[in-house]
């Protein structure tokens, strides 16, 4: 018997473990190395003669690759018995293939570079997830993958905030790219020194084991359904690269200006969006811990369609911006919590990380076609049309959750 089932205080206290602390340490170097050249990579793109269509494309295509990489994370995860060291290594990939944009000016290597990077970041994830969700326990799900996520969102903060001031100090956009290894490297490193793994689970002998195959339970029908609703809402979940590429745009058309100023605005209000995120995450997933988790994934889904739905008719003034901005902020925190900790309340442990790999893939496939759609129609002028389309494709998502919901609570009084 647990020592501490009866006492609430020290269940508090320790089921915040090494392991998760690794985790949350990874995700933020990680954030803080690739958002900083996220945050500049339009500009730079610019800068070498690519407009949102390039953006678009790179990103859309680097989030194609990112599902399969996911998809090919989680089945690799299934079947070996250590992760970690795994998880490590696409830590590393991802640094290096940031680092490397910096001596890329051309579509063709820059796409390639990201894709590396965005494919080591794919991999690591369903084995990161795992090892979360192995690293606590059920009841405390929601509140472990906001931690997680707010880790992430600081990252996204602070990498930002690196990019404005080495861009306040006069450096160009490559070299703030080149400095982008040094926090990515630390990601790496606190992975792979912080966080352990529990020894595999045997439940007879090894002679048993080797003369029968293991029989792994079926995924649940309820998932499967679940990944509908996350690829429909996927569908006009588009990359958050766009808000500074529209934050650059209002603040340059308000001010009539491009410089360097400016572009430091838009990187300030991509990083406002980050903070709010980050608030967010943890009290979203302490609440998901205390009640039903998918009615709240589900507002979560709605602010976002009103959010594109607010870009869709404001997307040129800074002021509708602002708020499109805080609302994005607090949908992702939302999505990005609550879809984990859903999903890890569904899936038998040992489908655990395939099961994790499926549902970042879905999301990326999703991201991949918004990403692609929203890219080429800014570039053809068609605001209004892209968001709107992301608005619709989302709300497809949010009528299926609810189908879901309404599914559950009928399956329960039958």
């Amino acid at each position: 018997m647990n020592p501490s089932a009866n006492n609430p205080e020290q269940v508090r206290r320790t089921w915040i473990s090494r392991t998760l602390v690794g985790i949350i340490l990874a995700t933020f170097f990680s954030d803080v190395s690739h958002e900083m050249c996220t945050a500049v990579l339009p500009m730079y793109l610019a800068a070498v003669g690519l407009g949102p269509a390039a953006l678009g494309l790179i990103e859309g295509v680097a989030d194609f690759l990112i599902s399969l990489s996911k998809l090919a994370g989680g089945f690799v995860g299934q079947h070996v018995e250590r992760k970690r060291p795994l998880a490590s290594l696409g830590y590393l990939v991802t640094t290096l293939g940031t680092w490397g944009i910096a001596f890329a000016d051309r579509l063709a290597a820059v796409l390639t570079l990201r894709s590396i990077a965005w494919i080591g970041r794919g991999f690591r994830s369903p084995l990161r997830d795992y090892l979360l969700a192995d690293a606590v326990d059920q009841q405390f799900y929601g509140r472990a993958y906001g931690l997680e996520r707010a880790g992430d969102m600081l990252g996204a903060v602070v990498g930002p905030l690196l990019a404005v001031l080495l861009l306040g100090a006069g450096f160009e956009f490559r070299t703030i790219i080149l400095w982008t290894i040094v926090p990515g490297l630390a990601a790496a490193g606190s992975f792979y020194f912080f966080t352990t793994e529990k020894e595999p689970t045997r439940h007879s002998s090894v002679q048993a084991e080797e003369s029968s195959p293991t029989v792994l339970p079926p995924f649940p029908r309820e998932f499967w359904l679940f990944l509908i609703g996350v690829m429909l809402f996927g569908l006009g979940d588009f990359s958050r690269t766009f808000i500074v590429w529209l934050a650059a745009k209002a603040v340059g058309e308000q001010h009539g200006s491009t410089t360097g100023g400016t572009l430091s605005l838009a990187v300030w209000l991509y990083m406002m969006h980050n903070v709010v995120s980050a608030l967010a995450a943890y009290p979203v997933g302490h609440l998901g811990d205390r009640r039903a988790k998918l009615p709240i994934l589900v507002v979560g889904y709605g602010l976002g369609v009103g959010t594109n739905l607010l870009l869709a008719g404001f997307s040129g003034s800074l002021a509708f911006l602002v708020v499109a901005i805080v609302l994005s902020g607090i949908y992702i925190a939302i999505e990005e919590t609550l879809e984990k900790a859903v999903a890890a309340e569904w899936l038998p442990r040992e489908r655990r990380s395939l099961g994790f790999g499926i549902l970042a893939c879905g999301n990326a496939v999703g991201d991949m076609a918004s990403s692609v759609y929203v890219g080429w129609l800014l570039e053809a002028g068609y605001s209004t049309a892209a968001f709107g389309l992301a608005a619709a494709t989302g709300a497809t998502g949010v009528c299926w959750m609810i189908w879901l919901i309404k599914r559950q609570a009928k399956l329960r009084t039958e």
